[in-house]
């Protein structure tokens, strides 16, 4: 039996809030990502929109409502845990980096393999403001889910056994995703770089 599985059948004493709790504890500190349990449950409800719905807004919500903890944890302890081993001016970079990324980043790391409980802390610990950062998360983990939900029920099985392959390459496709993302923006700073000559006549 894997670590995951181990915790999984722990969380699973919690009978149907099982999945909230884990969705909830995911998006603060633990690694197990919620989709192990929801896409069974959805792969046992196909047909029953109204079950398919609540699974889709539990998970959805759990999940917002453990990144506003991690919030609040990085808000209240990370900017001090950053000055004890850094300097005021990284702690300064990431209030800059949360200004003007900060949507954006919570929304990508809410739907993709990113660490999204990362972002909730980073988030804190710039200060960002809430009503942004809950909208984006909303929006990242609702369209994930939702994505999810919609796939089991057009294509059934084969859709479990994908998300299944993607959920066990989670950390491999997060690293391509994020060199991904830098290589993007080292080409873009390049090509923005470039001047024209300009011609004499």
């Amino acid at each position: 039996m894997s670590w995951k599985e181990t915790i999984l059948d722990f969380f699973d004493v919690f009978g149907p809030a099982s999945l909230a709790v884990v969705s909830f504890t995911e998006s603060i500190i633990q690694p197990i990502p919620p989709d192990l349990l929801y896409i069974p449950m959805l792969a046992e409800t196909i047909g029953n929109v109204p079950m398919v719905i609540w699974l889709w807004l539990t998970v959805t919500l759990s999940s917002v409502a453990g990144s506003l903890v991690g919030y609040w944890i990085g808000k209240r302890w990370g900017r001090s845990f950053i000055l004890r081993f850094s300097k005021q001016s990284h702690l300064d970079k990431i209030e800059a980096l949360t200004l003007k990324y900060g949507t954006f980043g919570i929304f990508i790391a809410a739907f993709s393999p990113i660490p999204y409980k990362v972002f909730g802390w980073v988030a804190g610990m710039g200060e960002m403001e809430k009503k942004p950062f809950l909208l984006a998360g909303l929006c990242g983990r609702g369209l994930r889910f939702g994505l999810e939900a919609v796939m089991i029920g057009v294509y059934g099985r084969e859709a479990v056994e994908v998300l299944n392959w993607f959920l066990e390459n989670e950390i491999m496709l997060a690293v391509v995703m994020m060199a991904s993302i830098i290589i993007a923006w080292l080409l873009w700073k390049w090509w923005s770089g470039i001047e024209l000559e300009q011609s004499t006549a």
